[in-house]
């Protein structure tokens, strides 16, 4: 019943927000306003929470991308992609979770990088040696 209700009060903002839009110019573009009614989300802290590393930078950076590239060369093709999945790699490294190696093999396939379980493990191994997910 409880979702029922934040449907309808979702779709009555939506309909408000809609009702205010300008379709005359096409120049035009919608501004954003921000609600009162939604809570402002603090990143960082939700990140913290997940035992999601900060954004390496610098050389930290470069050492995160040597070693990712040792265990599967492809997938610094796409180097802000391999560091998102790298950082999300820890919560499940850092929270114990099981089958942590096909996680990260699933993590960091995309695109045309495929990635296998034992090249996961190698992914593992390396965030945990160089220290960059807590464990």
């Amino acid at each position: 019943m409880r979702t029922r209700s934040t449907i309808a009060a979702i779709t009555a903002a939506l309909a408000v927000t809609l009702v205010g839009c300008n379709s005359g110019d096409d120049d035009s573009k919608p501004k954003a306003t921000k609600s009162s009614s939604q809570p402002s989300v603090d990143v960082s802290a939700a990140e913290k929470a997940a035992d999601i590393p900060a954004e390496p930078t610098g050389a930290k950076r470069a050492e995160l991308l040597r070693a990712l590239a040792a265990a599967n060369p492809d997938i610094v093709k796409y180097e802000d992609k391999a560091i998102d999945a790298a950082r999300n790699q820890c919560s499940a490294l850092n929270g114990g979770g099981s089958k942590v190696d096909w996680t990260a093999s699933q993590r960091f396939t995309y695109k045309d990088v495929t990635t296998t379980e034992a090249q996961g493990k190698q992914i593992d191994e390396a965030l945990k040696g160089l220290g960059f997910c807590k464990v």
